[in-house]
């Protein structure tokens, strides 16, 4: 075996962790192996028998690569969550099938990285998103993460705080029953479906909000509210044939499909029993770019 071919098999037992560190990132997983192809690239042409830790190399190389991919994107408006042209951007979500993830997933989703997460991780400026992403998701030490935004460890250590303070004060603390977060996207369902409007506003928190990206092609709304959020619920239950049940980014999520084709992804952000987000995608172009395979008959 070759120089080039045993590095290359040292990189490819990194590679899903690098996965999981530009997804959260960057919120795009065609961008994130865009960054780890590159991790690759610089690993090819460096000098690679120097490198005593090479998974923490490869970490902060990709934490460097995503850092300029962050700063190079168009200029956010004042709320980060809506593209230059004003429509709604949520990250993409990784669907699996209702019953588990596969192997792949599990990696790319440890920690259990939610939508409502990963949409908060979006309103952070990038270096605030570095650092505490690397730091208190992958336990990277703040003096291997200075170097790669310029400032010294205490700085870094700063941004992170920042990160973590936005990130708990929206996102709430994970629930462990699972069995208890189906129940509740079942009842929604349920409801929208049967055209319950009480039902479903039972189900719903009083200042619930939904968000959709439908891209270029499809208007993008945030809707607010139980009453609103509900009537919509409804009349889409109305467009949709069928509604199956999926895990969105590890956690109880509904598919919407007519003719076979997908309508939308949605992801329930769930807090004390009752829904306080709705994250939908329903953005043809990036929808026929998911694997949905979970739900195919």
């Amino acid at each position: 075996m070759s120089g080039t071919e045993l590095l290359a098999r040292r990189f490819e037992e990194h590679r899903p962790h690098l996965r999981a560190v530009a997804y959260r990132m960057l919120g795009s997983l065609s961008e994130a192996e865009d960054a780890v192809q590159e991790a690759w690239l610089r690993l090819s042409r460096s000098d690679a028998d120097t490198v005593e830790n090479l998974g923490g190399w490869l970490t902060t190389v990709v934490g460097r690569v995503c850092l300029d991919m962050l700063r190079s994107r168009s200029t956010r408006r004042e709320d980060p969550l809506h593209d230059q042209d004003g429509r709604v951007r949520l990250p993409d979500p990784i669907v699996s099938a209702a019953d588990g993830l596969d192997p792949e997933q599990e990696i790319l989703l440890a920690d259990s990285v939610g939508i409502a997460l990963m949409v908060v991780l979006e309103t952070l400026a990038p270096a605030e998103r570095l650092a505490f992403v690397l730091h208190d998701l992958f336990a990277v030490p703040f003096d291997e993460i200075a170097p790669v935004l310029g400032r010294s460890a205490a700085a870094t250590r700063q941004l992170a705080s920042r990160g973590r303070r936005r990130v708990q004060g929206v996102v709430p603390p994970p629930d462990s029953d699972r069995a208890r977060l189906r129940a509740v996207a079942d009842a929604f369902l349920a409801a929208a479906r049967g055209g319950d409007f009480d039902a479903l506003v039972a189900v719903l928190d009083p200042e619930v909000v939904a968000r959709s990206d439908g891209g270029a092609l499809r208007p993008s709304l945030v809707r607010r509210g139980a009453a609103e959020v509900a009537s919509q619920a409804i009349a889409f239950a109305r467009i949709a044939e069928v509604a199956r049940p999926v895990l969105v980014n590890g956690l109880p999520g509904v598919v919407a499909l007519a003719e076979g084709r997908a309508l939308s992804v949605m992801a329930f952000t769930v807090r004390d029993g009752r829904i306080v987000a709705l994250d939908i995608l329903n953005d043809p172009e990036r929808l026929a770019r998911i694997d949905l395979s979970a739900v195919e008959d």
